[in-house]
């Protein structure tokens, strides 16, 4: 079970690794654009606030990572609790069911599997 639960919180934070990467450094770049569906204009408007939220998400990722080294794992669900919450948030303020799917289902697997 410590294997499949490791293979999920490791999952989740390269997901959050990647986002990271997408948000701080190519929102504005086309791969930024075409993985978010933004046009160039309205990218190049909101960059601050997007490499804001890509901070966020490295942080998160960092506090897996962190829970995965140390093996302490009432930080994992900690972590993968608030990029269940935040997959939820984003599902729902965007109306991007497929951001539910992408963020929160790694996250709630690896939370049921922390409790079996």
């Amino acid at each position: 079970m410590y294997y499949a639960q490791t293979f999920f919180i490791t999952l989740v934070a390269f997901l959050h690794l990647y986002f990271m990467i997408l948000e701080m450094f190519f929102w504005t770049k086309p791969k930024g654009l075409k993985a978010f569906g933004l046009k160039k204009e309205f990218a190049e408007e909101s960059k601050v606030l997007a490499a804001n939220q890509g901070l966020y998400n490295g942080f998160l990722a960092l506090g897996l990572i962190y829970a995965i080294a140390t093996k302490e794992m009432q930080f994992a669900i900690f972590f993968l609790c608030c990029v269940t919450v935040a997959g939820i948030y984003g599902a729902y303020s965007t109306k991007k069911i497929k951001l539910f799917y992408i963020q929160s289902i790694p996250a709630l697997i690896g939370l049921v599997l922390m409790f079996i």
